[in-house]
Formats: structure tokens, C-alpha cells, sequence
């Protein structure tokens, strides 16, 4: 029996960030648990993208102990309407939805508009809200973040709502650090997929660097972006964390073992996933 194995979760990563109702996973999701168990990746979040998808990944989390999932609307999905708020949220209410999300802004592409985007991001935020404040029923859950070269825009927009900082992750995060300071100042948590790897990325390893070590995280964004030295092969599984992981732990000077067990302590308290 290896280190890994013997030391239980100590050593086991979780995939904070993953897509098992993509194509790419279609009636495989039993091997991809499996490989990735053998990879010593126990547990894996499995990110909606509309109020449709949410639904598939909560049956997805309800058949794997170790599955959990969000409840949430992507902006590249934001003019999929008409978006049923009523099913979001409840999703939400189940044990194995663990956060809303991922939601946010995409200046990347030209499409959606940036209005389809505004508007569909304000309404989640004011739904989780009022959702939160619901004395009958409150929705305390944490809030999975897609920014992608949105920085100056989305921020000022969070931090206008009544949602504490420190409930936001910004996942999958692709800026310089400059834009890391800005998301660390705002007070939120910072999510590394294997875009950090890359050798043309390295304003992403630099801004990996400066993360203090309670608001870091890892993912892998699957079917995407597979680290190196895997980078290319598609689909990209959540098995691959534990790539990333030790990559983060490398350039940031630190000793895996401690830099997993501070990762784990960070999934468990910002997901509040239990201790397998």
C-alpha cells in the first residue's frame, strides 16, 4: 500500500470544480470515479452551468457519495432563457448541493450580449439573496465565480451585493497578479485549474504565488484544460487535480503534504464537504 493509500483523505484531493453532466462524461461517470480514486482524487463538485443542468448534477451527486454539485447559471448560458429560478433553488436545498454557480462575467467572447450577461447575473445575485434571507427556509451557500477579463467589471458588482466576500470563489483564475490583488482585496477565495501549468501562463504561477494559503483552492474545470504534462489530451478528468496540486505546492515553496492538508482545510470549510 503506497504513502497515498495508507494515509487516507490526509493525502486525497478533491476536484473543487468539474463538469460530469458534459457529453465527454455521458455514462461514464463510474470510471471516471474510479480512475480518479486510483489517482488518490476522492470527491469531486460537479459545476452546473443552467437550472436544466443543475438538475442532471444533482441525480449525478445523489448516485456517489463523493459527488457534490452547484445549482447555477453560466454567462456563456445567460441567454438560454427563460431560467427557472423556482428549480435553482430547489437544488439548492438538497444535502449534496454544496454552492451556487458558476455564475459571473465572460468579456472574452463577443456573445452573449454583455446586457443578456448584466441581467442574468444580477438576478442570481438577487435571488441568492433573498433566497439567504428567507427566515422560513435560508440558503447559506457559497458562491462559485467565472471571470474571465471581467475583473474590473464584475467586482464592483459583488461587492455592491449583501453577500459576504468571503462566500465567493473566483475558479478557474486566469488573470495577472494584479487582478488576483484585486480579488484577494475584495476578499474572496482563488481557484487554480492546469492553465497554471503552462509554460505561456506564468502571470497566472505568479499570481498563484501570492494567495494566502487559507483562500487557495484547485480544480480542474473538466472536460478542460488538462494540466501538464497532460496538456492537449481531451477530455481533461478530474483525476488531474492531483497534477495541478502538486504543481501549486511546487512554485509556491511548500512541502506537499502541508500544502494538501491546507487545500483539503480550505475545500471542507468554504464547501463545507465533509471528511470522507
Amino acid at each position: 500500500m503506497s504513502k497515498n493509500q495508507s494515509s487516507g483523505l490526509r493525502l486525497a484531493v478533491i476536484d473543487t470544480h468539474c463538469h460530469l453532466t458534459f457529453p465527454e462524461f455521458s455514462s461514464r461517470v463510474d470510471e471516471v470515479l474510479s480512475v480518479a480514486n486510483e489517482h488518490v482524487v476522492t470527491g469531486m463538485i460537479s459545476i452546473s452551468t443552467t437550472t436544466v443542468d443543475c438538475v442532471n448534477a444533482l441525480e449525478i451527486a445523489k448516485q456517489h457519495e463523493r459527488v457534490w454539485c452547484t445549482a447555477g447559471v453560466h454567462p456563456l448560458y445567460s441567454d438560454e432563457g427563460p431560467h427557472n429560478w423556482e428549480q435553482m433553488r430547489t437544488v439548492g436545498m438538497h444535502e449534496k448541493c454544496v454552492g451556487w454557480g458558476e455564475l459571473g462575467l465572460d468579456n472574452h467572447y463577443d456573445e452573449p450580449l454583455r446586457d443578456i450577461q448584466h441581467t442574468v447575473l444580477h438576478e442570481q445575485l438577487a435571488h441568492i439573496e433573498s433566497w439567504k434571507n428567507d427566515t422560513s427556509c435560508p440558503l447559506d451557500l457559497p458562491i462559485v465565480i467565472h471571470c474571465r477579463k471581467a475583473f474590473n467589471d464584475l467586482i464592483p458588482i459583488l461587492r455592491s451585493s449583501l453577500l459576504a466576500a468571503d462566500k465567493f470563489v473566483f475558479h478557474c483564475f486566469t488573470g495577472s497578479p494584479e487582478d488576483v490583488r484585486r480579488v484577494l482585496d475584495f476578499g474572496a477565495s482563488v481557484s487554480f485549474t492546469g492553465v497554471v501549468t503552462y509554460k505561456n501562463a506564468r502571470e497566472v504561477a505568479e499570481a498563484a504565488k501570492l494567495v494566502p494559503s487559507d483562500r487557495i483552492m484547485v480544480e480542474t474545470d473538466a472536460p478542460f484544460l488538462s494540466p501538464e504534462p497532460k496538456r492537449g489530451v481531451r477530455p481533461c478528468e478530474p483525476w488531474m487535480t492531483s497534477l495541478t496540486a502538486r504543481f501549486l505546492a511546487e512554485i509556491r515553496g511548500q512541502d506537499f503534504d502541508s500544502f494538501h492538508d491546507q487545500i483539503n482545510r480550505n475545500t471542507h470549510n468554504f464547501f463545507g464537504i465533509p471528511a470522507a
